[in-house]
């Protein structure tokens, strides 16, 4: 197997993303998919006590793993240029919803393609930092990211840009706006209309991946003001083994705090239907505070269809926390079909 087919087959087995899809229609140019996953699983553990340091109960319970159902569009208006667009809902599948339906409108956007001019996107979408940097470490269905994910200054209200593929190298340009258009101003916040901008290169070639991003993480955001930036790569040492090493960092805030950076290394290994993983993350934090935390996983792949899980999550624990690490990890298990 090539790495690229390898890499391929890590991702239908492990991606949250919809990998699957069926053509409703496909005509003159035209094609429109159907896509989705129903998730069912059981979780349990985590920490014991919430923030305001009362006990919880972290016993075990009956979970949705962020099921979903999506539509994507595609038109052709020359033989470079094609228009697109993406629909996608979140559900939770596991509990009666019959009043609500979907939980969240998670993608939302359209968008011009060529292959000579590079892609321009509206809407909301993941953030194109996540895209091209931070996704190789996001391998877990769930609690195993500690990098910036897909919402970083986006999901609405954006606009961005990647290049083409030149000599392996892709940049992106976003732009999201935080408007108060519409609001008195009592509900107004302190911080007023906002831009937030994010930028990066990606270069990829073979079995090797880099991203560089940086992003304005605005208060708005839910940043504190600062630029954050990420170097985040992965590399297959052979058909089977990947690994993934990135560091991210943002400086403090005289107002808001938050000044930390992350290490974190891990690693895939994929055979037959099978995929295991397991990643470290070490946060020095500008209070002071440092923290480690691990997550692993191992996935089976039933068929194409359908596969099982099970996830351990000990998350961002600081280093002089007393509790044993049986009470602060985090596991999840279940399964998936997909379709």
């Amino acid at each position: 197997m090539q790495k690229k087919q390898l890499a391929v087959a890590v991702v239908g087995l492990l991606s949250i993303s919809s990998v699957q899809a069926t053509t409703l229609y496909d005509q003159d140019g035209t094609k429109l998919d159907i896509y989705g996953r129903i998730s069912m699983g059981i979780a349990g553990g985590g920490p014991e006590f919430n923030s305001a340091g009362n006990k919880i109960d972290d016993g075990a319970e009956f979970v949705d793993v962020y099921s979903r159902l999506g539509f994507r569009m595609s038109h052709a208006i020359t033989s470079d240029l094609n228009a697109f667009g993406r629909l996608e809902w979140r559900f939770t599948g596991d509990e009666r919803n019959t009043d609500q339906g979907f939980n969240e409108i998670r993608q939302s956007y359209i968008g011009l393609a060529s292959k000579q001019y590079g892609t321009l996107q509206a809407g909301n979408f993941d953030s194109l930092y996540y895209q091209f940097v931070s996704a190789p470490f996001d391998v877990y269905l769930d609690r195993g990211l500690l990098f910036n994910s897909t919402g970083l200054q986006s999901r609405g209200d954006s606009i961005g840009y990647y290049t083409p593929e030149l000599g392996g190298f892709t940049s992106f340009l976003q732009v999201k706006h935080y408007s108060e258009r519409g609001l008195t101003a009592a509900e107004q916040s302190s911080e007023g209309d906002v831009t937030a901008a994010q930028g990066g290169v990606q270069y990829q070639q073979g079995a090797f991946k880099v991203g560089f991003g940086a992003v304005e993480n605005v208060v708005r955001g839910g940043g504190n003001g600062e630029i954050l930036y990420g170097l985040i790569g992965a590399y297959s040492l052979s058909d089977q083994l990947t690994m993934r090493l990135g560091v991210e960092t943002q400086d403090n805030s005289d107002t808001y705090g938050g000044g930390f950076e992350t290490v974190g290394l891990g690693g895939t290994y994929a055979t037959g239907p099978w995929a295991f993983t397991a990643d470290y993350y070490n946060v020095d934090r500008d209070s002071g505070e440092e923290s480690n935390a691990w997550a692993a996983g191992a996935y089976y792949k039933i068929s194409s269809a359908f596969d099982v899980f099970v996830e351990l999550a000990d998350g961002d624990a600081p280093s002089v926390r007393k509790e044993s690490t049986a009470d602060r990890t985090y596991w999840l298990t279940g399964a998936r079909y997909h379709f």
